[in-house]
């Protein structure tokens, strides 16, 4: 293992100023689009800016398209109209659009923080809309005066086209499509009430009615606007939601690098710190309890020195499942894998243990299925699983008590491993307990066993490690069951024999001389 400094544990604790500072930023946007989103009225305060500055910014970018429009209407009204009066039209119309874009351009220079500020300026852009709609109703009086037929179908055309133009430029203010189309109508009321021909009539009527249809139409293109705005401010929110969660998981990752760097920090410096005196008291132990330099002058002597031996041991054994379990879970625990035999590891493992079971007059039987291929696995960590679950259910069974040990084949053709013990159980809610690390149940705690709570957290860690799967079947006075099994892939087929391969003793033919 590395060695690790102060400085780069303390690196980096505490929050970064930099990522501090981001997700400020992030947090008042957050707050700004929430605004947007759960306004009362349905349009918040940026919700009304971004309205009011597409309106301008619509009012700019169309110039070209209404001079284009002016120019086509005085092109053809020439033939009708008084060059004078076309002129009239002209600088009127233009006189209109300069004050529009003037105002469109102020308001898009201008910093909106208050709503009274919004207010003001929409009501500014209403009598710009207003203006120009009074320079376009002008070319409608004029062309009012002609008394002639196709003249007044021209009349209507202009109607239709200023409408639309004006409705479509003006629909995210509402009131100004309105008060836009208002002098227009004041014109064309007058033609119905003071003219007595009925075509004037029926024309004043469909002029006032394209009229309402392009004002419902730009009340629906301004209920699609604001729909697009909300779901642009939805979609900005979950982006900075996205950001945030974003933020958060690297944080939570870089204290986790910080937390596991500190833990392997003091992993590495106790391990060594507690060996070193632990196997001075091991090995003078050992001489006491042997009596290498001869026998005790009291007997007690003996059994105390047996005692700071077997508490030894077992400091030892607990300090070495830390360690495993801690390189397990750090990804760190490498696998020196070869072909085994689970046969042989088990009977080591019985043997190993038979005194245990013996001295609780327990019975231990294993039926293990003959021809059993090798596997491809590590032999340590194969050893430690059987070793870590045959040791606890000889330690939880009662004296007299069984225990079943059985290898084979799985349905999948993988091998299995199966411990079953005729126990007292555990409970079904105590069994995501006892496969956490430290976890012990209340059979453990009644019977004050000697356990770490590490042994079954390891075989899993272990069995992870190798691809397999491990289940703990239990139940109250029934025994428990470990079963662990290799995928298929880790079993070792038999290679067939190889071939020797005769060579051909026949010499080639060799062709005919020229």
């Amino acid at each position: 293992m590395s060695d690790l400094t102060a400085e780069q544990i303390q690196h980096g604790r505490g929050l970064d100023r930099t990522a501090l500072a981001a997700r400020r930023r992030l947090a008042h946007e957050m707050r700004s689009v929430r605004e947007r989103i759960a306004s009362t009225s349905g349009l918040g305060h940026a919700f009304d800016v971004e309205l009011l500055r597409q309106f301008a910014q619509a009012q700019i970018s169309a110039v070209p398209l209404e001079m284009v429009l002016l120019g086509s209407i005085t092109a053809i009204a020439i033939y009708w109209v008084e060059p004078t009066t076309v002129l009239r039209w002209v600088i009127t119309v233009l006189v209109g659009l300069a004050v529009m874009v003037a105002t469109g351009r102020r308001l898009l220079g201008t910093s909106l923080e208050t709503a009274q500020k919004v207010k003001n300026w929409r009501w500014c852009l209403v009598l710009a809309q207003t203006l120009l709609g009074a320079c376009w109703s002008l070319i409608v009086g004029d062309l009012l005066s002609i008394d002639f037929g196709l003249a007044r179908l021209f009349l209507l055309f202009v109607v239709i086209m200023v409408s639309a133009v004006t409705a479509m430029l003006a629909e995210t203010v509402p009131l100004a499509v309105v008060f836009g189309l208002v002098p227009i109508s004041i014109r064309l009321t007058t033609l119905a009430v003071t003219q007595e021909s009925l075509s004037d009539i029926m024309l004043a009527a469909m002029a006032v009615g394209a009229q309402l249809f392009f004002l419902l139409f730009s009340n629906r293109l301004h209920q699609t606007t604001l729909t697009s705005l909300k779901l642009r401010a939805e979609k900005e929110a979950l982006l900075l939601e996205v950001q945030e969660a974003k933020a958060n998981s690297d944080e939570a990752r870089r204290r986790a690098e910080e937390a596991n760097l500190a833990k392997s920090h003091f992993l590495a410096t106790m391990s060594h710190e507690l060996r070193t005196p632990l196997n001075a008291i091991l090995g003078f132990s050992e001489v006491m309890k042997g009596e290498v330099f001869g026998p005790h002058a009291n007997p007690a002597y003996r059994e105390y020195a047996n005692d700071i031996h077997a508490s030894g041991h077992h400091l030892l054994t607990l300090i070495n499942e830390i360690l495993d379990l801690s390189r397990i879970e750090a990804g760190r625990y490498d696998l020196r894998e070869e072909a085994i035999s689970i046969a042989h590891i088990i009977d080591d493992a019985r043997h190993m243990l038979s005194l245990r079971a013996k001295a609780k007059n327990q019975t231990v039987h294993a039926k293990i299925e003959m021809n059993l291929p090798r596997l491809w696995a590590d032999e340590r960590a194969t050893r430690q699983i059987v070793l870590n679950v045959l040791s606890n259910a000889i330690k939880f069974t009662p004296p007299g008590g069984e225990i079943w040990i059985k290898a084979g084949w799985t349905a999948g053709s993988g091998q299995y491993i199966s411990i079953k013990d005729s126990g007292p159980g555990i409970p079904e809610e105590e069994i995501p307990l006892v496969l956490s690390s430290f976890g012990r149940g209340s059979l453990a705690i009644k019977t004050a066993e000697q356990g770490s709570g590490l042994g079954l957290p390891i075989v899993k860690g272990l069995v992870d490690l190798h691809g397999g799967t491990f289940i703990l079947k239990a139940k109250p006075r029934e025994g428990t069951e470990v079963v662990v099994t290799f995928p298929p892939e880790r079993v070792m087929e038999a290679l067939p024999p190889i071939e020797s391969a005769t060579a051909s003793s026949a010499p080639p033919k060799q062709g005919k001389a020229a």
